[in-house]
Parts: structure tokens; sequence; C-alpha cells
């Protein structure tokens, strides 16, 4: 407690002096955990006085004008339910969108994944969003301001956070509740009124724009037009119902006062609910592009139409506010955190020692610090360290698989045949296996070196190692890979390999230095194997008093006669035929010694690879300046190069491999770990045996028998404190607020 008070005195120096701690560099998962800080400030404590200001897309319009249709446009999926002219949302909907490998959705509070691939976890997603939607609306209420929160994750989508309100309506039904109008209007101008808010104000373009009740509420909330962003739907159903002067008017924001970022018009489907989101995006390029509406005038400008040119638009503009608005929330948090410290040092300066259980907690929150530096490890040092282990994994079958048995087999064009079926044998076989099987050893691998370089920090606290080694043990121990991702690298991994053309000059250079490092480690392979085979030289026996031993001696004898076969014949096939074999035993015998012919080809094999290593690397260097050469005549090149062609498409497979895997890593497996982790330092927490046995010693028994003798308010103000919103939300604001704008 003594070192504890140490930190937060040190804490204060530097709040105090102003200084500005090393900003942590997160380049991947920032949408999520800014979602995240979304959700806990919709349940934070009112007595904190902290207003949520933060930025999301607000979207509001007229019941039906296709509101939530654009919305499944940006996310690129049908994830609502539908109804004819009934009210289907209502309740808000914060749908947070981030890029991921696979296009899956999930709740914020289910550890369900569906699939948005398929049509039978489609339907289920809108089925459990309607369930959602009637639970949340209670004693005869038609709307609810309870938020349901999730999260929709695929490739190319829009990083953003956006809410989907109901619909404003001017009409009540006989079913609906006395207030359901005001209280739509109520929330609407709520989420509105925040001034950080990106107001995505939907028209529909089929009706007269005067029937529009949504748009005097948005001049109301933001008549300078600074964070709205109009959006004109339905404009297929406006070409042949409205005068096509008046549409355009409506997208030059000409026609009413209301003023706006930009103006946009979409199609959001062709009445059928059964369409695709495809089918729905093809459509309306396949619109804009026929339409009398934009081909006229040039009024409309190709930016202001479709809805992938708005998406970007409107995420443009959502991150462009939260870089300029979080740092006021985190400077907030600050103060907040830093009364609150200085309010708990000035009621309990002295602390005494740490329980069992609060030392169980501390080191908690250290092991899942770790796992979120996990985070801050760039791309590019993932991308090395992956291909740095994947080749590792991958180079001994290569050489000895593919390209020996290619190389030695005869004439170039027998040798890329070969090279062609072995390494499609290859991807279809064992390769995604093993890269999977690497990447896995890598994100244990980066996992524990954090971890280590954490235990040679000075204010380290040994008493946790036991502990967190027993967790990260047993975490490591569940958590397995997972499978579709052996099916997408295998995919990935064929279509590359297909390539065999070179493409310029550096990759060329890249792939002879590779092929050379690569011929070069195999060479201090060989050359070791033979030394242990021959002995140590006359120079090491003489300086260091050895002599050879009796096998050491024929094997040099025998090497003496192999070398001679290859100083005749450079180009000697990998194996002695029957003729040679006999004449090097008739040879040996001359001179007394007396071998077998499988101790002669026990001898040939590292004599031989050595002798082949050799003259590759001679023909690597060779290659280093015939690319224009090798572009000109391709197989036919005088010099033969297949073997930096081959060498070129290991290298480019371990490319887009370590690629995928860096984006598998940081997406989806460096969270199932974390997960894993929880599952694991949850269920610990509950094993008071598995504690007493893990964290032991003097300071322990100590602590314990302490808190026996002083039970009561310290004890939990000072856990409430520790384990309090506030440290919390400190510490995601401090991250997001120290975020690089271009990240």
């Amino acid at each position: 407690m003594e070192k504890e008070n140490r930190e937060l005195r040190q804490q204060f120096l530097i709040l105090k002096q102003n200084k500005k701690t090393s900003a942590k560099k997160i380049k991947k998962s920032l949408i999520d955990m800014y979602s995240e800080v979304l959700d806990e400030l919709t349940g934070y404590d009112s007595s904190y006085s902290m207003a949520d200001h933060l930025p999301r897309v607000v979207v509001v319009g007229d019941q039906s004008s296709g509101k939530t249709s654009v919305l499944e446009s940006i996310a690129k999926a049908r994830i609502f339910p539908r109804g004819s002219g009934e009210m289907m949302t209502r309740a808000p909907v914060k749908v947070t969108l981030a890029e991921g490998p696979y296009h899956v959705a999930q709740f914020r509070d289910s550890d369900r994944e569906y699939d948005l691939n398929k049509e039978s976890d489609l339907s289920e997603l809108r089925r459990e969003v309607e369930f959602r939607m009637r639970a949340s609306v209670r004693g005869g209420k038609t709307v609810s301001n309870e938020v349901i929160s999730m999260t929709v994750k695929g490739p190319g989508l829009q990083r953003m956070v956006l809410v989907d309100l109901p619909g404003i309506i001017s009409t009540m039904t006989v079913d609906m509740a006395a207030d359901t109008k005001d209280s739509i209007h109520q929330m609407t101008k709520h989420y509105m009124s925040n001034p950080n808010a990106i107001i995505l104000c939907i028209q529909d373009g089929s009706v007269d724009a005067e029937r529009s009740n949504v748009t005097d509420l948005v001049m109301q909330c933001d008549p300078l037009g600074r964070r709205t962003i109009f959006v004109l739907t339905k404009v297929d159903l406006a070409e042949e119902l409205a005068d096509p002067d008046r549409i355009r008017k409506i997208l030059s924001g000409k026609l009413f006062n209301m003023k706006a970022l930009g103006y946009y018009a979409v199609v959001t489907g062709r009445g059928r609910k059964d369409d695709s989101i495809e089918a729905i995006r093809q459509y309306e390029e396949d619109f804009f592009k026929n339409s009398k509406l934009f081909h006229r005038r040039g009024v409309i400008m190709p930016h202001q139409v479709t809805s992938r040119n708005l998406s970007m638009a409107v995420s443009d503009r959502f991150w462009k506010m939260v870089r300029e608005t979080i740092e006021q929330q985190a400077d907030a948090f600050k103060a907040t955190r830093f009364n609150l410290e200085t309010e708990w040092k000035n009621n309990f300066p002295r602390l005494r020692e740490s329980g069992r259980d609060e030392l169980f907690e501390k080191a908690k929150g250290e092991i899942l610090d770790e796992v979120v530096n996990l985070s801050q490890i760039c791309a590019k040092k993932w991308e090395e360290a992956l291909s740095e282990k994947l080749w590792d994994k991958l180079s001994n079958y290569v050489f000895e698989n593919v390209y020996l048995p290619a190389a030695q087999s005869g004439s170039q064009n027998s040798v890329n045949t070969m090279v062609d079926i072995k390494l499609r044998q290859w991807a279809e076989q064992s390769l995604p296996a093993k890269s999977v099987e690497a990447g896995w050893e890598t994100l244990q691998t980066q996992f524990l070196m954090l971890m280590e370089k954490a235990r040679k920090s000075p204010d380290h606290d040994d008493i946790f190692d036991n502990l967190k080694l027993a967790v990260i043990d047993e975490a490591i121990r569940r958590h397995s890979w997972e499978d579709k991702a052996i099916d997408m690298l295998r995919v990935i991994q064929l279509n590359t390999l297909e390539d065999r053309f070179v493409h310029d000059k550096t990759e060329w250079d890249h792939a002879v230095k590779f092929l050379e490092t690569s011929v070069k480690d195999k060479l201090d392979q060989t050359e070791h194997t033979l030394n242990e085979m021959m002995g140590p030289g006359q120079f090491t026996r003489i300086t260091h008093w050895k002599s050879l031993t009796e096998d050491q001696s024929k094997r040099r004898h025998v090497k003496y006669e192999l070398d001679k076969i290859l100083r005749t014949d450079e180009k000697h096939l990998p194996t002695l035929s029957y003729d040679e074999l006999t004449t090097v035993r008739k040879n040996l015998q001359r001179e007394g010694v007396e071998v077998d012919t499988d101790y002669i080809r026990q001898t040939w094999f590292p004599t031989y690879r050595r002798h082949f290593l050799k003259q590759a690397l001679h023909r690597a260097h060779d290659c280093r300046k015939a690319y224009y050469l090798y572009t000109q005549q391709g197989t036919e090149c005088e010099i033969s190069c297949s073997d930096v062609v081959l060498f070129w498409r290991i290298q480019q497979v371990i490319k887009v491999t370590c690629n995928a895997l860096r984006q598998q890593v940081i997406n989806r497996e460096a969270r199932r770990l974390d997960k894993e982790i929880k599952e694991v330092l949850d269920e610990f927490s509950e094993d008071e045996e598995k504690k007493a046995q893990l964290l032991t010693g003097k300071r322990v028994l100590l602590a314990e028998e302490l808190s026996t003798a002083y039970p009561g308010k310290t004890r939990r103000i000072y856990k409430l404190f520790k384990s309090g919103k506030v440290t919390q939300m400190f510490n995601w604001y401090s991250d997001v607020a120290g975020l690089k704008p271009e990240v």
C-alpha cells in the first residue's frame, strides 16, 4: 500500500506539472473501444454530473421514409425486421460498424455471432431485434428509450456509430399509447440536441417535401446545418411522380430553408422485401447511370448519389467530429478522477496491506492490461513476427519437398512442371494448417513477450508471478484458432501461387536476396553436418590437441573420392550409379579402407548437397542482373532463373498469408484470447483454494490478519474506488484522446 501511495503521489505531480504522457498507438479496435464508452455512458451514474457529448450519427426521418433501409445499405445487410405500414422501430438501435474479415453481427450483451452471409442467421437476427424492441416496451407504451446495442463487422464497411430512432409520426392509430407522438419527438430532440451529434436527415423523395415533419425538427436543433447531412430516398419513384426540377432544387438546398453539410440521393430498393443488399445496390447503380434526373443541367454531382458515397461521407464527418471533441471529454474525466484521488488521499492517508482478494483483483487488472497492449503492436511488427515464424515452419518443407527435388530433376521445363504440381499439393494439404499454427504461436510469443517486459519493469511486484503464469498457461491451453480461417487461407494461397511472373525489378531483387539467404542457411547446416562427420581440421587438431576417430578418418577418405567425382562432373545427378559406387569402394580398398555401399551413400548425401547449394548460390548471383533478359525470353532465357521465380512465389504466398493472419489476430484471435483469459480469471476468483495456492507469502498472511482485525468502511471504500467506473472511463478516454488523427 505504501508503494501504491508513492504511485498516486507521482501521478499527482505529473498532473500538477501538466506533463503529457506518451500516447498509446492503438491502431485497431478503436471503433469498438469508442462504442464501449458510449454504452458505458448510457448507464452512467448521474451523481458524477458528466454530460455525454460524444459524437455519433443520429438517423432521423418520418415513418416509412426509408430510414432503416439507408442504414441497412450502409451496413450491407438486411438486419432489421420489416413491416407493411406498421411501426417497426420502437426503440433506439445503436449500430457500430467496423471492418473485419467476416460479415457478422453481434449484440453487446451476447456472445452469439450472426453470419450475415447466411439467410437463416439473418432471419434469426431480425427476429431477435424485433423481440428486444417489443420487450423494451412496457406499461402500455409504444416506444422505449432503452438502447439496443449491436455491432456489425465486414470487409469494406466504413467505421462509425449510428443510432436508428423511431420514425416521426403526424397521426396516431388507436393501438398506440396516447403519448407516442410526443415521446418520439422528445427522444429525437434529445439525441439531436447533442452538439456533436451528426444528424442524418432522411426525406422520402416519393412524397411532397412540404408533408415532411422531420425537416422542421432538424432546423430547430441545427439551424446553421453544421452537422446535418440530408438524404433523399426513393428517388426512383420520385422520377416517375415528381417534377425533376423540383427534385434538383431539393438536392441543391434551394427548395426549403433547411441547411446541411451535404445533400445525397439514394435508392433503397425496388419494393421487394426479399431483395438482397447486393441486388438493391446494383439496382441503385444502374438507376443513377440512366436516370433523367441527374443527366441534365449538371446540378447534381456524381459524388452526391449512391449509398456507397453517402457512407464514406458520413464516416469521414464522424471521425472529424470525434477528433475535435474527444479531448474535451477526456479532460473532464481527468478532472473528476483527480478530485476523487485527492479526496481519497486526504481522507485515508495511511493504507494497509492488500488482502488476497484485492491482490487478485490487481493481478487481474495487470493481466488484462497486457491483453489490451496486444492491440498496440503495429501492423509492421506483427507481419515481421508472423513472416519469421511462418518461414521457420515452412523452410524445411520448401527445400526438402519442393525446391531440391525439382531443381535436381533435370531440364528447366520439367523443373517448372514439378514445382507447379508440388506447390499446388502443398497449398491444398498442409500449408493452410501450418500457417494457422504459425499465427497461433506468434500470438502466444508476442503475449508472453509483453508479460516478460512487464516483469522487467522497476515497479514489478513478483507476488503476482505465480498467478499470472497459471492464468496464462490455462488460457493458452484452452485457446484454438477459428476453423474457417484454414479454408480462407487455402483459397488466397492457391490464387497467389498461380501467379508465375515476377512483376518488377524490385520484386526480382527481393526474391534473389531471399533465395541467397535461404540457401546460405541450408549451406551452413550442411557444413555443420559435414564437420561433425569429418572431425576437426588440421589446425584445430594441432592447437587443441585433438585427433580423428577411426570413423572420421574413414569419412575423410570416402569424401576425397566423392569430391573427385563431382569435380569431373559438376552437373552430376543427386544419386550415385552402381559403377561409381564400385569404383569408389575399390579405390578405398587399395588404400586399406574397407567400407560398404551404404556407408558411401551416407557420406555422399551431405557432400552432394553442399556441392549443389554452392552451385545454387552462383546461379542466384548470375540472376541478379538477368531480370530484363527474363522478361523478354521467359523460360527460354539463357540463364536458368527458375530458382528465383520459385522463391518469389514462396515470398508472395508468405506475404499474403502474413497479412491475412495479422487481420485474424487483430480482429478475432486477440479478442478470443482476451475472453478466455477473463473466463479463467473468473473461475480462479471463485476458487479460494486456488488463490491461496497462487498468492502466498508473509505480506498476504499479514493482510488477511489485518482485514479480520479492521473490517468495515475503509476496506469497502478502497475497493469501490479501485474498481469503480471512474478509473475505467478515465483509462478509456485517455486511450482514445491520445490517438493520432490519421489512426
